[in-house]
C-alpha cells in the first residue's frame, strides 16, 4: 500500500475507485466497505483509494471538542493496508478545506486529483460546504463528470451495527469484549517503553511503563487487563494496570505491563499491546502485600484466559 499525505502528493495516471470517510476503528463496518472498494478496483482494472482526514473534521470544526480516536494514524494505515487497499491518502484537514462547495470538491479533487472512475459511499453521507450535499447530489455530479457512484444502502449499514461511537463508549466502560467484537480484532495501545519508578519490581511484577504520544487516543476505562504483545518478532502474554495506582497515592494515569516469562530489555522501543480481556477494576489496596496477593491472582486467571483462547 502507498501512503500520501495529502491529496496533492498523489498522481494518478490510472483511474481510481475511491471510498472516504474517517475510518476510524476500522471496524467490521468499515471493513465491508473496503471489501466492496476492493471488489470493484479489481472488477474495473483501476486502483483503490481510501480518502481520509487528519486532523479529525471534528476536531477542526467544534471548538471544545473532545473527542478520542480509536487509532493513532499509524494504527489507521497498518489496518487498511491488512485490507489489501492500494493506496491511502490523509489529507489534512482544514476549515479551508472545510469551505469547498460540493462541485469544488467533486470536481477539483475527485475527478481532477484523484481521477474517479467509481466512489462508493455511505446512503447517509454528506459532503461541500456546510455538509448541504448528499447522496443524490453526488450521483447527479456522477453523470455529469462520468463516475459511477455505488451507494452502501441503510440495510447493508444496520446488519452490521456496528459504529466508532459504539466502541468508543464500550471502551470508556471497560467494555473490552464488546469493543472488540465490535472492531472484528483485539483494541491495541501503541506507545514507547519509558522507565518508571519499578516498584512492581520489588514485589515480583516488573513492569513496562507505556507512554501514548498521541492525547487523542482512546484509552479504555482503568482497571487490569490480560494482553498480548508482539516483541523482537516473538508473541508474550502478560497483564496491563490502566490507572492511578491509588495503593501508592498516584494521581497521573499509568499504562503498565506485566509479561509473563519475560526479561529482555525493551526500554525506548515501541510496542503495540492488544487488550483482550478486562480482568477486574483498578482499587485500592490497604497494604504492598494486599496488593501483591491480588496481582498473584491476577495472573492465576489471565494464564486461564489464554489457556481457553486463542489469539
Amino acid at each position: 500500500m502507498k501512503i500520501f499525505n495529502s491529496i496533492q502528493e498523489f498522481s494518478a495516471a490510472k483511474k481510481t475507485v475511491v471510498t472516504l470517510g474517517t475510518f476510524d476503528g476500522v471496524h467490521k463496518g468499515h471493513k465491508s466497505i473496503l471489501e466492496k472498494l476492493i471488489k470493484s478496483s479489481k472488477q474495473t482494472g483501476c486502483q483503490s483509494v481510501v480518502l481520509t482526514f487528519f486532523p479529525h473534521p471534528r476536531m477542526v470544526l467544534q471548538q471544545n471538542t473532545d473527542i478520542k480516536l480509536l487509532n493513532t494514524i499509524t494504527e489507521k494505515a497498518y489496518l487498511l493496508e491488512q485490507c489489501g487497499i492500494d493506496n491511502l491518502i490523509i489529507h489534512p484537514f482544514s476549515h479551508e478545506f472545510s469551505r469547498l462547495t460540493a462541485e469544488e470538491f467533486v470536481k477539483n479533487i475527485l475527478v481532477d486529483s484523484l481521477n474517479i472512475c467509481k466512489i462508493i459511499i455511505g446512503h447517509d453521507h454528506r459532503f461541500g460546504r456546510n455538509r448541504t450535499a448528499d447522496i443524490n447530489d453526488l450521483i447527479r455530479f456522477g453523470h455529469e463528470y462520468n463516475f459511477e457512484v455505488e451507494q452502501i444502502t441503510a440495510l447493508e449499514v444496520n446488519a452490521v451495527s456496528v459504529s466508532s461511537t459504539k466502541i468508543r463508549h464500550a471502551l470508556a466502560d471497560g467494555d473490552i469484549a464488546t469493543a472488540n467484537r465490535f472492531l472484528g480484532y483485539p483494541y491495541c495501545l501503541t506507545g514507547t517503553v519509558t522507565s518508571g519508578k519499578q516498584l512492581g519490581r520489588t514485589i515480583g511484577f516488573p513492569t513496562a511503563n507505556i507512554s501514548i504520544a498521541e492525547d487523542y487516543k482512546q484509552i479504555p476505562a482503568h482497571g487490569v487487563y490480560a494482553v498480548s504483545s508482539v516483541i523482537n518478532g516473538k508473541t508474550v502474554l502478560g497483564m496491563m494496570n490502566i490507572g492511578t495506582r491509588p495503593t501508592v497515592d498516584g494521581t497521573t494515569e499509568t499504562i503498565e505491563a506485566h509479561f509473563f516469562d519475560f526479561d529482555a530489555d525493551i526500554y525506548n522501543q515501541t510496542i503495540k499491546v492488544s487488550l483482550h480481556h478486562r480482568l477486574r477494576a483498578e482499587h485500592k489496596f490497604e497494604s504492598f502485600d494486599a496488593l501483591k496477593q491480588q496481582l498473584e491472582i491476577d495472573r492465576i486467571q489471565t494464564k486461564a484466559f489464554f489457556k481457553d483462547t486463542s489469539i
